[in-house]
């Protein structure tokens, strides 16, 4: 079947000429944006009970922009003066840039990753002896503690924000050929808002391990999958797979 409209369970792109905005010229599909989960910060109050002392801390890591937003939000609720000499371990570039927000960047020592957790951990074996704090969400994936125990570094997790189910009530009657998940807790929402949801011909996208695990677990047939050797992006995947379809 032809593919004419696409929902991405993410909040749109703030980038102009974005990579789904290509895909939208070049293959004249309609793509909608819809978060089927967001983050709700913690109080002060409950981080406190989580025994965290911030000014103990000599590194943060910095996973996320949600991490980034939450940590210097609870700093300021805190009334913690963020040191100069604290060092900022981010996973990704799209982070680092992001905490120039609420950094001067050339005055902090930041620590950049290429993409992964994995190369973020490579940079921090580096740097062995500092005691981090890892601000992160209650739905934290398995692999992150698992590879800071493997390193050996001193490092606490701090729940900062909760990972919630979005409503999505106001979809139950609207179809889309094409849905598009991130992550486990995607699939949950799904199911949360529409315990009767059935596939048929819809076709589902599911981007990382971990997401296909939820999506077969939920018996979900998996169209489209990335990331793949030929396809390292989702929009590149969606655009294999359409140019495929609509020539049918």
């Amino acid at each position: 079947m032809k593919v004419k409209t696409i929902l991405v369970s993410q909040p749109e792109p703030i980038i102009e000429n974005s990579p789904y905005n290509q895909l939208i010229e070049k293959r004249k599909v309609a793509i909608d944006f819809r978060p089927f989960i967001h983050v709700e910060g913690v109080a002060a109050r409950e981080v406190r009970k989580q025994k965290i002392d911030l000014s103990t801390f000599t590194a943060i890591i910095l996973t996320s922009r949600n991490a980034v937003d939450h940590f210097f939000r609870l700093a300021e609720e805190m009334r913690y003066p963020i040191p100069n000499t604290l060092k900022y371990f981010c996973q990704s570039e799209a982070v680092a840039y992001y905490l120039q927000k609420y950094v001067v960047y050339r005055k902090r020592k930041v620590y950049v990753g290429t993409r992964t957790f994995t190369d973020l951990v490579e940079i921090m074996n580096k740097y062995k002896e500092e005691k981090y704090l890892l601000p992160c969400t209650d739905v934290l994936k398995p692999a992150v503690p698992t590879a800071l125990d493997k390193l050996g570094v001193n490092w606490t997790k701090g729940v900062f924000y909760n990972t919630v189910i979005s409503d999505l009530s106001d979809l139950r009657n609207v179809y889309y050929d094409i849905l598009v998940f991130f992550s486990p807790s995607g699939i949950e929402s799904l199911f949360h808002n529409f315990p009767d949801f059935k596939q048929n011909d819809t076709r589902i996208a599911v981007f990382g391990n971990s997401t296909v695990k939820a999506a077969e677990k939920a018996e979900l047939r998996v169209d489209i999958l990335a990331p793949t050797p030929t396809n390292p992006s989702m929009t590149k995947a969606l655009d294999d797979y359409i140019a495929k379809a609509n020539k049918r």
